[in-house]
C-alpha cells in the first residue's frame, strides 16, 4: 500500500514536478540516557552519504517544543530514486558502506520511539540553498479537522504571502503522502535564535494591510483562522546538526 501511495505522489505532472520533491521525514526520540549515543552515531553516519553518492538528509535537533529529539528529512526525489535497484541495495545491504537498514538497526536499542512519514515538499535546490545559511529552525506540525485539510494548506500558503509582504522569508510547506498522523508541517529557517526573535519594524497599519492583502480578515485573524482548521498543532524550535 505504501508503494502505491508513493507511486501516485511521484506521478505528478511535469509542471508540478518542477516545484515539488518527495521527502522521507524521520522523527527519533532517544531512550533515557542514550541521546548522546544517537548523536555520536549520526555524526559518524552523515559523511557516508557523500561517500556513497546519496543525497544527505537535513538534520535538526530539538531545543524546545514537541517530544522528539531529532528530525531527519531525506530527499527522495523520484520513484526510481526510492524503488530502484541501487537505492534498495543502499537501504538494505550496501556492500561498500553501512546501509541505511544496518545503521537503523544499530541505533534501535537507543531509541524510545520513531516515526516515518513521506511528504511532498519544496524543490530540493531551493531547500538546500536556504538551508545553507540556517542554524535555527521553527517546525510547526498540524493535524487538520475533518474536511479541512485543503483549507489548512491554503491558510499556510497565504500566511507565507503575508510573511513575504512584511519582509520575512516564507516557510517551507510539506504535506503528508503516507505515514504519520499529521497532515502538514512547515519549516522556518533562521540564522540563529536572535534572527528568529527579531522584531518587525513595520507600522501597525502596514502589517494590517499586508494581512488583508494576503487574504485574512485582519492581522489579528491570522491565528484565529488557523485554529478553526486544526485538531492539533505542535511547535518545535530546533538547531542544526552538522
Amino acid at each position: 500500500m505504501l508503494s502505491v501511495l508513493l507511486a501516485l505522489a511521484f506521478a505528478a505532472p511535469p509542471a508540478q514536478e518542477a516545484q515539488t520533491t518527495v521527502y522521507r521525514t524521520l522523527l527519533l526520540r532517544a531512550a533515557p540516557g542514550h541521546l548522546q549515543d544517537v548523536l555520536d552515531a549520526l555524526e559518524q553516519r552523515l559523511p557516508v552519504y557523500d561517500q556513497a553518492g546519496v543525497e544527505s538528509p537535513f538534520v535538526m535537533r530539538h531545543s524546545q517544543g514537541d517530544h522528539w529529539d531529532l528530525m531527519l528529512i531525506f530527499p527522495v526525489r523520484s520513484a526510481e530514486d526510492w524503488f530502484g535497484e541501487r537505492a534498495q541495495r543502499w537501504r538494505g545491504a550496501a556492500p561498500e558502506v553501512e546501509s541505511d537498514a544496518e545503521f537503523e538497526r544499530r541505533i534501535e536499542p537507543w531509541l524510545a520511539w520513531r516515526e516515518d512519514t513521506f511528504v511532498e515538499g519544496p524543490a530540493l535546490g531551493e531547500l538546500r540553498r536556504r538551508d545553507g545559511g540556517a542554524g535555527f529552525y521553527h517546525i510547526e506540525m498540524f493535524v487538520a479537522l475533518p474536511g479541512k485539510r485543503a483549507e489548512l494548506l491554503h491558510q499556510r500558503r497565504i500566511e507565507n504571502d503575508y510573511l513575504e509582504a512584511i519582509g520575512r522569508d516564507a516557510n517551507f510547506i510539506f504535506t503528508r503522502v503516507a505515514g504519520g498522523p499529521w497532515d502538514v508541517y512547515t519549516l522556518g529557517l533562521y540564522r540563529d535564535l536572535q534572527h528568529y526573535a527579531e522584531p518587525n519594524t513595520l507600522s501597525a497599519e502596514a502589517l494590517e494591510a499586508a494581512a488583508v492583502t494576503a487574504g485574512f480578515a485582519s492581522r489579528g485573524a491570522i491565528g484565529t483562522y488557523l485554529r478553526e482548521l486544526i485538531a492539533s498543532h505542535h511547535d518545535t524550535l530546533a538547531t542544526r546538526v552538522h
